[in-house]
């Protein structure tokens, strides 16, 4: 009989939508919408500066949504876009922007930080190993829906 794994994969459920509400805790904390924290946290990352299509495949959310937030954010100052390479755009923090990401990306940067650091650096590779080889192995079970 095939072993299954209600059990584990309920709790694996349960521990991303978790990790989802603690980052949409922080973003009512800072004051911001949840699609505005995924653009800031992306320039912040990425120094200031990176192109919309990143953005865009990095966040797992729709490009609808991500360009409302750029919308709503470059309404007040805090980034513009700028001609990238040949009809793609890039994203810029104004001077207003890094100061906003400093307050508000920066900050859930450091959380992330200090979880990790009560960790060994052996825990943080296996956490990401095993992250990863469940996503890659997930991901060929979907393809084959």
């Amino acid at each position: 009989m095939e072993k299954t794994y209600t059990g584990e994969i309920r709790r694996i459920n349960f521990l991303i939508s978790e990790m989802e509400s603690l980052y949409h805790l922080a973003d009512l904390r800072l004051g911001i919408s949840d699609s505005a924290s995924l653009v800031l946290y992306a320039l912040y990352d990425a120094g200031g500066q990176c192109p919309l299509a990143d953005i865009y495949k990095n966040s797992g959310i729709s490009k609808q949504t991500i360009n409302s937030a750029i919308r709503g954010l470059e309404k007040e100052g805090l980034l513009y876009l700028a001609q990238y390479h040949g009809r793609a755009k890039k994203v810029v923090l104004t001077d207003k922007g890094n100061r906003f990401a400093q307050q508000t990306a920066a900050r859930i940067r450091q959380a992330e930080q200090d979880a990790f650091a009560s960790w060994t650096e052996e825990e943080v590779r296996t956490h990401i190993r095993l992250l990863e080889k469940y996503t890659e192995c997930f991901r060929r079970e979907i393809e084959k829906l």
